[in-house]
């Protein structure tokens, strides 16, 4: 398929898991495809294999949570092509050590919440002001923000990840609206469970059993699965479609999840063992 033949991409978050993904689907689609990641290493390691498969991309390291870093990423690809089509928000705090400390609001610090807030949600205001006057100028574009299922639900962790992708998903509704007579799309996208080496490593098998239970399709996400539904909104198969957040998350959110249930449940058992 060549759907994005010429087309640029810039993609946050590019080193690994959903961006990794993505960046390699829309350069197999003829797409060239500015792979930006915080980890310098894993961005390489992206370009190589897509290099190597005959496409076009460059490696940038790039702290989303920095407006310099932003404001020279957009103009590096600017440079070297010219032109940018599709600007895919895709970074944000993953990391174990974050995850670990996103829970009891009663210890969290402002610290810990400001840096998730900027980097999650900041990160992809940063991405969009400095993209939108070049998609302006040209009287189109594409941009793409990855939301999460987690800022459309409550739960029992993760408050600050969960509030800061509730922000992306009206801000991109924001987006849309503002620029749609400019020619520019903007949608989210909100996966449920990826199994990609954050969710990996940050999950126990219980978390994984109880996602299975409340899933309506038997298997987990893959970073695939998230890449396609980019690929399609970034083309013009999507031409008519804006503002809208895309749940790919194999159903979970189409019916009552008991995930908070089923977790204080289990406590409580736990509890009665004890005593």
């Amino acid at each position: 398929m060549t759907a994005l033949q010429g087309q640029v991409a810039v993609i946050t978050g590019a080193g690994s898991g959903v961006g990794a993904a993505t960046a390699s689907l829309m350069a197999s689609r003829g797409a060239a495809i500015l792979v930006a990641d915080i980890d310098q290493d894993s961005a390489q390691n992206v370009v190589a294999e897509i290099n190597a498969s005959g496409g076009d991309a460059v490696a940038i390291t790039v702290d989303v949570a920095r407006e310099s870093d932003v404001h020279h990423m957009i103009g590096v690809a600017l440079a070297k092509w010219g032109r940018v089509d599709i600007l895919h928000n895709n970074a944000a705090a993953l990391s174990a050590d974050v995850l670990s400390q996103d829970g009891d609001l009663r210890t969290m610090t402002v610290e810990f919440w400001d840096f998730t807030l900027g980097v999650t949600l900041r990160g992809v205001m940063l991405g969009c002001k400095h993209v939108i006057g070049h998609m302006v100028e040209r009287g189109s574009g594409v941009i793409l923000n990855t939301a999460s299922t987690a800022g459309q639900t409550g739960d029992l962790v993760r408050p600050a990840y969960g509030a800061a992708k509730a922000g992306v998903i009206n801000f991109t509704r924001y987006v849309a609206t503002m620029y749609g007579r400019h020619g520019i799309r903007c949608n989210a996208i909100a996966p449920g469970l990826v199994l990609s080496p954050p969710a990996l490593a940050n999950m126990s098998a219980d978390q994984l059993e109880i996602s299975r239970r409340n899933r309506l399709l038997e298997r987990a996400g893959r970073p695939q699965d998230i890449a396609a539904m980019a690929a399609f909104l970034a083309s013009e198969e999507a031409a008519f479609v804006t503002g809208q957040v895309i749940n790919v998350d194999g159903g979970v959110l189409a019916h009552f999840p008991n995930y908070a249930d089923q977790i204080l449940a289990q406590e409580s058992r736990l509890a009665v063992r004890d005593e």
